[in-house]
């Protein structure tokens, strides 16, 4: 192993370092790596960061979470550059962000590209997740006051 993984403060990392990392993994195809104060409010406002590092401290991974460290936590992204994939940084990524929060569950939506990774290291598939994006309309009928 050529890395280490630890915690972060989001609102301490580097975007630019970040961004690179999103773009290097494939993972900035599915996100608003455009959209410069979005990235930096994801990764600012996650509660739970964890990344991994090279020896010379390039970061080649990071895992963002949502989480009460309580009983669930919502992996947002988990994110290492293709040239790390498949050493890994992944799963190691995984097992400190469960350390973190070892008495909560991981739940997470995979990317398409990575749905075969996931039983792999552990995950079971959840088949009743449910996704309301930004602006969609709510349907039926209204709460009465």
């Amino acid at each position: 192993m050529s890395w280490k993984t630890e915690r972060a403060d989001g609102a301490g990392l580097d975007l630019d370092e970040v961004l690179a990392v999103y773009h290097e993994s494939g993972l900035g195809e599915r996100r608003p790596v455009e959209d410069r104060d979005r990235m930096a409010a994801m990764i600012r406002q996650a509660n739970l960061v964890v990344v991994a590092r090279d020896p010379d401290g390039t970061l080649i991974g990071i895992a963002r979470s949502i989480t009460d460290f309580s009983y669930v936590t919502y992996l947002s992204d988990i994110a290492v550059v293709r040239r790390h994939q498949r050493s890994g940084v992944g799963r190691a990524l995984l097992e400190a962000t469960r350390q973190e929060a070892p008495d909560a569950k991981v739940v997470l939506l995979s990317a398409p590209a990575a749905t075969a990774y996931y039983p792999r290291v552990g995950f079971t598939r959840h088949d009743s997740a449910w996704v309301l994006s930004p602006g969609a309309p709510l349907q039926g009928p209204r709460a009465q006051p």
